[in-house]
């Protein structure tokens, strides 16, 4: 198995941060025949998350704003700490998990037509992030 640390910053609003490319990098460093196995992407915190998801065409701000829905920047919350509804952050992991894994075909994502690799961030008190990519083969 190899693995790789990334940084990602996502500034000082809720995001969908693509990663992609950075996936696809990762992946052809790992072997020069183009090698079969799994990407594992996983970002070790407790506020953001990892989503395969069409972006570009306006799916990514409709995700923000499902998660605006079922998850209000309120009061509301017990893990009170930080930005207002910032318990939100810490909810949101258990709706958008903290990892993904992807198929690698002949070192090249088999991700769908549409399909990207993407950070989900609502807490704008923490403005990077770093995400572990890990890749095996057989």
């Amino acid at each position: 198995m190899r693995s790789q640390m990334i940084e990602v910053v996502t500034g000082s609003r809720e995001r969908v941060h693509d990663i992609t490319a950075q996936c696809e990098d990762f992946v052809r460093s790992c072997g020069d025949g183009g090698l079969d196995g799994l990407l594992h992407v996983f970002v070790p915190h407790a506020t953001a998350g990892v989503a395969l998801i069409e972006l570009g065409s306006g799916s990514d701000d409709d995700l923000l704003a499902a998660l605006a829905d079922l998850l209000p920047a309120d009061d509301r919350w017990r893990h009170a700490h930080g930005s207002a509804g910032h318990g939100r952050s810490h909810v949101m992991p258990a709706l958008v998990p903290p990892y993904a894994t992807v198929p690698v075909l002949a070192g090249r994502l088999a991700l769908g037509t549409w399909q990207s690799v993407a950070v989900v961030d609502l807490n704008v008190d923490n403005r990077e992030r770093r995400v572990r990519l890990s890749f095996l083969s057989g």
